[in-house]
């Protein structure tokens, strides 16, 4: 059974990516495992106790089981490591939003998304609504956006959601050019898997992800999907700095973060060719 992993230090934030975690959990039907990391052998047996305590009234309180799990590393690459590991399905973290963008439960946020193989949703306070009702997809002229569909059209079908796709606009040929084919193929992929979705037109003078965020905020949205953005000069992937700006967002939504490349999920293979 694959589960969710939920990334721990204690703190209120990361009880908000717990609270969203068990959210997930009834509806995917999987188990939760909270992951707590150390940097000394002599921290184990207090974080021990701590983090059963914490299972303990996760159950009692929403009766979804919890196991646990104590590492010695880094938050850097430590995280990454256990949830492709345990072929993470999905790992769920709290983060400080814009002042702390680049900390996460207390160490790098958007370094931490890029090593996991499983999407990383990152939240910034408790879950605002029971379900999940509308998924805000933005969709520019990168390629990495094929890449997100299949999560899309996952994510909707679980939750019975409806898409949003919040489509950008240019007047540069060779980006309109590329944001048509994109459009294309996203539309034909949502058709022919009968998943519900809205189109709306963002515009063509103003900052993309200001507008994704205020479009969001405005439709009550869930969630916002974003890609990783594949960097020109170096060998990893690293979050553009819209993406970072949408994953930080004052409005404090919850964000699903994917790498570009192919991860199944379940029976589905959530990759967009």
């Amino acid at each position: 059974m694959q589960i969710i992993l939920v990334p721990t230090d204690f703190t209120p934030v990361a009880g908000y990516a717990i609270e969203h975690a068990v959210k997930f959990s009834k509806i995917l039907k999987k188990e939760i495992t909270l992951l707590h990391l150390i940097k000394k052998d002599n921290e184990y047996q207090e974080a021990e106790i701590k983090i059963k305590e914490e299972a303990k009234l996760i159950f009692d309180k929403h009766k979804v089981k919890v196991n646990t799990m104590i590492r010695e590393g880094s938050i850097f690459s430590t995280i990454g490591e256990v949830a492709n590991e345990l072929e993470t399905e999905l790992v769920i973290m709290g983060t400080h939003g814009i002042h702390g963008l680049q900390k996460i439960t207390g160490s790098w946020a958007l370094k931490v998304t890029v090593k996991s193989k499983a999407p990383v949703i990152i939240v910034q306070e408790p879950p605002k609504h029971d379900k999940i009702q509308r998924l805000v997809f933005p969709l520019d002229f990168k390629k990495e956006n094929k890449e997100k569909i299949g999560w899309a059209c996952f994510m909707a079908k679980k939750f019975n959601a409806k898409i949003l796709v919040f489509k950008s606009k240019f007047k540069d040929k060779s980006f309109i050019r590329n944001i048509i084919i994109n459009f294309r193929f996203t539309e034909k992929y949502f058709r022919s898997n009968d998943v519900d979705y809205e189109v709306f037109i963002a515009e063509p003078k103003k900052n993309f992800a200001d507008q994704t965020v205020e479009f969001a905020r405005k439709t009550d949205a869930d969630m916002i999907l974003v890609m990783t953005t594949k960097s020109i000069n170096v060998a990893d992937y690293i979050l553009g700095a819209s993406e970072q700006y949408i994953i930080a967002n004052d409005a404090k939504i919850p964000v699903m973060c994917i790498n570009p490349r192919a991860v199944r999920v379940g029976s589905f293979s959530a990759t967009g060719g």
